[in-house]
């Protein structure tokens, strides 16, 4: 492990295979640390260097101060492409960490080589239902009271590491600065700043759109939103819950090696 420091936050990452590979870049979702990737990392081919980041108060990522959004997130996800992989990277993210990608693919396009979401934010709108959810899981007591059932609910977990992945989250969620972030990212979910649907026609990477059929939290309609939007995406819906690469690491991990291999051949990206 690792401390980046950006001008939003410092932050923890880690780096695994090859120092030389083509960069894959893994945002988590909120609330969840980059060890939710472990399995995925295992069956991905060695010639990727993957390099998974905590979120701020996230994992080992040092409690910051301030306020918080998935905004701000966004803006540190933006900062550490750009100091890790100056030359472009392949970007995934799962939740907020798929608003992250998509908007650091709209914004600096030139940083983002290939995209990835999984069940990402961003492009569902803010209903009434939805400004009200929010606001409630704005409140640190609200959050903490709810997130043992509402993860259990997202998650649908059938395997170890969603057991694993869930029970990290309800922890996160009880540490106070750690809510704090978790209770600003949520109360920016109705802001119009977090809605990406007029500009996702922008993104011009190549596009990769992974959604688990049982997710609850964010429906399979937006998967199909995005997919529309960004020419030439191909969209995988899997049998999970809101985090796909836990529940079926596998499935994602071929798709995602196939998708690498389209963009930059492995065979040509490094020596094996």
């Amino acid at each position: 492990m690792t401390l980046l420091h950006t001008p939003h936050a410092t932050i923890a990452y880690d780096q695994r295979g090859n120092p030389d590979g083509v960069p894959l870049v893994l945002l988590p979702s909120g609330a969840h640390e980059r060890s939710d990737y472990r399995e995925l990392r295992e069956l991905l081919p060695e010639r990727l260097r993957t390099i998974a980041l905590d979120w701020p108060g996230h994992g080992e990522s040092p409690d910051p101060d301030g306020d918080w959004s998935a905004m701000r997130l966004a803006d540190v996800a933006e900062a550490a492409v750009a100091q890790l992989a100056p030359e472009g990277a392949i970007v995934l993210g799962n939740s907020v960490g798929g608003y992250a990608a998509a908007r650091l693919a709209i914004r600096r396009p030139e940083l983002v080589k290939g995209l990835v979401i999984i069940d990402g934010g961003g492009f569902t709108g803010a209903p009434p239902h939805v400004r009200a959810f929010c606001s409630l899981m704005s409140h640190p007591r609200f959050l903490r009271g709810i997130y043992p059932l509402f993860s259990f609910m997202y998650m649908r977990p059938r395997t170890d590491a969603d057991r694993r992945a869930r029970a990290g989250a309800i922890a996160t969620t009880r540490r106070e600065r750690s809510a704090r972030v978790i209770c600003g990212m949520w109360g920016s979910f109705s802001s119009p700043e977090h809605d990406l649907r007029e500009q996702a026609g922008t993104i011009t990477a190549p596009a990769l759109v992974v959604w688990g059929r049982r997710d609850p939290v964010i429906p399979l309609s937006a998967a199909r939103r995005i997919a529309a939007a960004i020419s030439g995406s191909r969209l995988l819906v899997l049998p999970t819950g809101h985090v796909p690469y836990t529940t079926d690491p596998s499935a994602v991990a071929a798709e995602l090696a196939a998708f690498a291999e389209s963009l930059t051949p492995l065979s040509a990206a490094s020596p094996s």
